[in-house]
């Protein structure tokens, strides 16, 4: 079954489907570790195929540990489905030769569409970042590597409220610009809580001379303390009013799934009204909240 875009196109690059000038909407999703894992993946994958999205997305896991995983389920998705796949691709724990080795596994899997990242340092968040023996040290060098080894549209990570490792969010968006500069055709944010963060990095990146589409990461609360882990880990800020929003449920899982969905389709309203190109969904695998995001919202706001 050949792949189709959710615009009813037979395009395959995201950068083409995005110059279509209408919303994209995407999802994420990372390799199971286990067989209830790929069972629960396929399900949510199975559910979202007739929403039609744009493309969707395998991560790579921590420190690369899912390298196989993530070519395996993506070439899977290329295969079996009818959706768009972008492979994930990262520095971490990999020498070029290596990271060529998973290019090449890509091009022969007709796979065309790759986000390029440096990941995450190796020994987790918060610690320093090392650059493998070989290997490559900034996101810019594995775009530019991707794109000298075949016909690939190559996307890149932003981050709305600066990275982590950031001085300053004006030299993030210098950041982006590079990664423009070396072949990257469109962005997609790290997830975030306040649209006005989402606005600022792309003011900031327009006027740092980036003119790459840049699309909004969601991520839909529907559990508390795994948001908050990833927002440590992340370093988005989840904010204080927000929280005390979900706090005062308790222990109500189907009124904190209910806030979840109000407040992530709050948002993508907002910044699709602000000029967003469109969604990017951090599923976890899961599909209710996705699907009831988009329902709220309305296909007619894809148009």
């Amino acid at each position: 079954m050949p792949p189709a875009s959710g615009f009813g196109s037979s395009v395959s690059t995201i950068s083409e489907l995005l110059s279509l000038g209408r919303h994209s909407f995407s999802f994420e999703f990372f390799p199971p570790k286990t067989d209830d894992g790929e069972r629960l993946l396929w399900q949510a994958i199975r559910e979202l195929e007739p929403l039609r999205p744009t493309f969707v997305s395998v991560t790579f896991g921590a420190g690369g540990s899912t390298r196989d995983r993530t070519v395996r389920v993506t070439r899977r998705i290329l295969e079996e489905t009818t959706l768009v796949p972008v492979a994930h691709l990262t520095c971490v724990a990999a020498s070029i030769a290596e990271l060529r080795s998973v290019i090449g596994e890509y091009a022969d899997a007709g796979l065309r569409n790759v986000l390029a990242l440096r990941g995450d340092p190796p020994g987790g968040p918060g610690t320093p970042w090392v650059q493998h023996e070989g290997g490559l040290e900034h996101a810019d060098e594995l775009v530019a590597l991707v794109r000298s080894l075949g016909d690939f549209c190559v996307g890149v990570a932003a981050f709305p409220e600066g990275h982590p490792e950031s001085t300053s969010r004006d030299d993030d968006a210098r950041v982006l610009l590079r990664k423009q500069e070396a072949g990257a055709e469109f962005a997609i944010t790290q997830f975030f809580f306040r649209a006005d963060d989402y606005f600022d990095l792309v003011e900031r990146a327009r006027a740092a001379g980036c003119t790459i589409p840049i699309i909004p990461g969601l991520m839909p609360v529907t559990n508390l303390s795994q948001i908050e882990r990833f927002s440590v880990l992340s370093g988005a800020a989840f904010p204080a009013e927000l929280a005390t929003r979900f706090r005062a449920l308790g222990d109500d899982a189907a009124a904190v799934h209910a806030l979840g969905v109000e407040v992530a389709s709050e948002m993508a309203a907002e910044v699709l009204a602000g000029g967003a190109p469109g969604l990017h969904f951090y599923t976890l695998n899961r599909s209710t909240s996705t699907r009831e995001i988009y329902t709220g919202l309305g296909l007619s706001a894809f148009a």
